[in-house]
């Protein structure tokens, strides 16, 4: 617990990365049913919590519970507000049985709730019912995960209360398993093609109805390795040749992003500082090349 950036190696992880992919996706979607609608998908997503990750409270007619991700005593912790708890350990067990145990949790709690069993923003995805090939649980990497997640929150948090503008909170969503922070310019764009796979594309277009400068951490299937990110929604021209920092920093073409390797973040004098600059410069990038108003957008009152 010492160790305040831990090594994420995603080989050493992935098949419990891959299960608590699943995981989340139960307990998000169960927030997603039973939560008004909030521009751009702002009601699904979960939030950290000093030992894990939390739907925050969710309404159930007159009552309210709260479904808790507990990585330090890996335990999924549900609560109502009548001070009822269930708990469903976090151990190896498949998807399916993790299912099948919140929603027996939720009864035991006389919570009655369906949800669309079929994964988000995956390829070939399983129903979670039928899921009983991703059932693994290392305790130590699920930990290192959520510590990853805390310092990059805080950093993110910092960087946030910079902008005077429409500004998403931190949050972390479950379909495509990442973190992210969103700065708006003010002004409409473009219709978003959508395609995002097993997504509504009505989702993904009301989500970029506006010019977008976003920032996150994504664990990094389908990259290789755990990084940070930045991207701007729509990329103004020579936005992938717009000179950023850190050095180790740089545009993914494949992805269509800038890229920062957490390890490059670790390996730095000061993390937080390198992970700012990231922050920052790629933010200043698409703000200048798309002529966004940075002066009206800069927030001043706290100096």
């Amino acid at each position: 617990m010492s160790d305040l950036w831990p090594s994420l190696a995603l080989d050493a992880w992935q098949d419990t990365y891959t299960t608590l992919h699943m995981w989340t996706q139960v307990v998000g979607k169960i927030r997603l049913v039973q939560t008004p609608w909030i521009n751009h998908s702002w009601h699904v997503p979960l939030y950290l919590t000093a030992r894990g990750l939390t739907t925050a409270t969710i309404p159930y007619g007159s009552r309210v519970f709260q479904i808790d991700f507990d990585f330090i005593d890996h335990q999924l912790q549900i609560s109502t507000s009548e001070g009822q708890q269930r708990i469903v350990e976090l151990a190896p067990r498949s998807v399916a049985d993790f299912y099948r145990a919140v929603m027996q949790a939720l009864a035991d709690l006389d919570i009655s709730i369906k949800i669309n069993t079929s994964p988000n923003e995956v390829t070939d995805p399983i129903p979670f019912e039928q899921d009983e090939i991703h059932k693994s649980y290392d305790a130590e990497y699920a930990n290192r995960f959520w510590r990853v997640l805390l310092q990059s929150e805080r950093v993110l948090r910092e960087f946030r209360s910079h902008f005077a503008g429409k500004v998403s909170p931190v949050h972390f969503f479950w379909g495509s398993f990442d973190m992210a922070v969103t700065r708006f310019s003010g002004r409409s764009a473009p219709e978003h093609p959508g395609g995002v796979p097993h997504l509504p594309d009505a989702v993904a277009k009301e989500a970029y109805s506006q010019e977008v400068s976003s920032a996150g951490f994504w664990p990094g299937a389908g990259l290789g390795y755990p990084a940070f990110y930045s991207y701007a929604y729509p990329a103004p021209d020579g936005f992938g040749k717009a000179p950023v920092q850190p050095e180790s920093a740089f545009f993914h073409e494949g992805l269509g992003e800038f890229v920062l390797p957490l390890d490059a973040v670790r390996e730095a004098d000061d993390p937080d500082r390198a992970l700012m600059a990231f922050l920052q410069s790629t933010y200043s990038a698409a703000a200048t090349l798309a002529n966004w108003d940075q002066d009206a957008l800069k927030q001043t009152w706290f100096k």
